[in-house]
C-alpha cells in the first residue's frame, strides 16, 4: 500500500485497506482507488454534518480525514449516501460510471464494518441502489484499419513495437497487464498474466503472436548486457521494464503513422478491437471470449457481442426473397362504355 495513503488515515478505514489488500487480494490500484472514493465521501460528510469552519469547507482538497471517528461512520444513513452521489454529479460532474464505482467503494467498506469488524450491528448502506448505466457499443478498428495500423509500425524499436501492438489485437490483454509481463511468464504457446484482482489467467499465443515474439526476443536477447530489468520481457530503451505511458505513445505515434489518429483510439481500444475482431470474425463463443479476457462477470463480456453494419446488411441479403423483384404485368384492357 502506498505510505502517504495511512498518513491521513481513520484506524478503520486503515483496516478496510489491509484487508482489502492481504485478505481479498486487491490491487495495488484498486486499494488506492477505494481510499480515493472514501476519502472523497468522508470529506462530503464532514461539510454535510457542518464539521468544518467556512473558510475550511472551501478548499475541498484539503479536508483532512485522519479524525473521522466510529461516531461519523455510524451516523451514516442511506440518504447520505444519496445526497454524496448528488454532489459528486453537480458538483464534481461525476459520470453514471463514476459514481457506481465510489457505491462500490461505499457498499464494501460498510460491508466489511459490519460482517468483518463487528463494529456496526447492521449495514446502514446495504440497499444503496447503483445509478443507471448506459450500454454503449465500445469503440474498435475494423479488421482493415488493425492490418493498417500493423503496416505502419515506423519506430525506433520496431520488433518490440511491432510484438506489443499483435498482443493488443491479438490477445485483447489490459495495458497493465501488457507491461507486467516477465519471461517466466512465457510458456511454448501461451502466457500467464496478472489481471485485475491479482488473478492469474492463461493467454495463448497464435501464430501471428509467436511469430511477433520470437523477433522481438532475438532483438532484446542481443542486447543482454544493457538490460537492468532482467525479469520483464517488454523494455524502454534503458534497459528497464517499458512503463504504461511509454507504450500508450507507441500506440499514438503507430495510429498518427497509420492516419488512425484523432479518432478516439487507444490501448484500451486495442483491447475492444481485439474482443470485437474474435467475436465478429472467428465466431468465438461468448463465455469462452469471457475468459480470454478475464471478465469476472459475463454482462460485461456480452458489450462486446454487438453486430456490425456489414452483419446487418448480410443478414438482409441472405434473405430467400432478396433477389426477389416486382414482374410487370401488362394493363389490363377495359371496354368503353358507349
Amino acid at each position: 500500500m502506498n505510505p502517504h495513503i495511512l498518513e491521513d488515515c481513520p484506524q478503520l478505514l486503515r483496516d478496510f485497506l489491509f484487508y482489502m489488500e492481504t485478505i481479498k487480494g486487491r490491487s495495488a490500484n484498486t486499494v488506492n482507488g477505494y481510499y480515493i472514493d472514501l476519502r472523497t465521501f468522508f470529506r462530503f460528510m464532514k461539510i454535510h454534518r457542518g464539521l468544518l469552519s467556512q473558510s475550511a469547507a472551501e478548499d475541498f482538497s484539503q479536508i483532512k480525514i485522519a479524525d473521522v471517528d466510529l461516531e461519523l461512520i455510524r451516523s451514516v444513513t442511506l440518504s447520505d449516501a444519496y445526497a454524496f452521489l448528488n454532489f459528486t454529479l453537480s458538483e464534481n460532474h461525476n459520470s453514471a460510471k463514476t459514481r457506481s464505482r465510489k457505491i462500490s467503494a461505499l457498499r464494501s467498506f460498510y460491508k466489511y464494518l459490519t460482517n468483518k469488524a463487528g463494529v456496526l450491528p447492521e449495514n446502514p448502506l446495504e440497499n444503496l441502489e447503483t445509478p443507471a448505466l448506459k450500454k454503449t457499443v465500445p469503440k474498435y478498428l475494423t479488421l482493415e484499419e488493425s492490418l493498417e495500423l500493423l503496416n505502419h509500425i515506423e519506430t525506433s524499436h520496431p520488433e518490440r513495437d511491432y510484438c506489443i501492438i499483435t498482443f493488443f489485437l491479438n490477445c485483447g490483454m489490459r495495458l497493465s497487464e501488457l507491461v507486467g509481463i516477465d519471461l517466466g511468464n512465457i510458456h511454448d504457446n501461451y502466457l500467464t498474466i496478472l489481471g485485475k484482482g491479482n488473478k492469474e489467467r492463461v493467454v495463448y499465443l497464435n501464430d501471428a503472436c509467436m511469430a511477433a515474439l520470437d523477433d522481438y526476443l532475438k532483438v532484446r536477447n542481443a542486447n543482454a548486457g544493457a538490460i537492468k530489468d532482467k525479469n520483464a520481457l517488454f523494455l524502454s530503451r534503458l534497459g528497464t521494464r517499458i512503463n504504461k505511458r511509454r507504450v500508450q505513445q507507441i500506440i499514438e505515434s503507430a495510429l498518427k503513422a497509420a492516419h488512425l489518429d484523432g479518432q478516439g483510439f487507444s490501448t484500451h481500444k486495442l483491447r475492444h478491437t481485439a474482443a470485437t475482431l474474435m467475436y465478429q470474425h472467428g465466431g468465438v463463443d461468448v463465455r469462452v471470449l469471457q475468459e480470454i479476457l478475464g471478465h469476472e462477470n459475463l454482462g460485461t463480456t456480452e458489450i462486446y457481442t454487438h453486430i456490425s453494419n456489414r452483419q446487418m446488411e448480410q443478414a438482409i441479403q441472405s434473405s430467400p426473397l432478396s433477389k426477389t423483384k416486382r414482374r410487370a404485368k401488362k394493363p389490363v384492357q377495359t371496354k368503353e362504355k358507349k
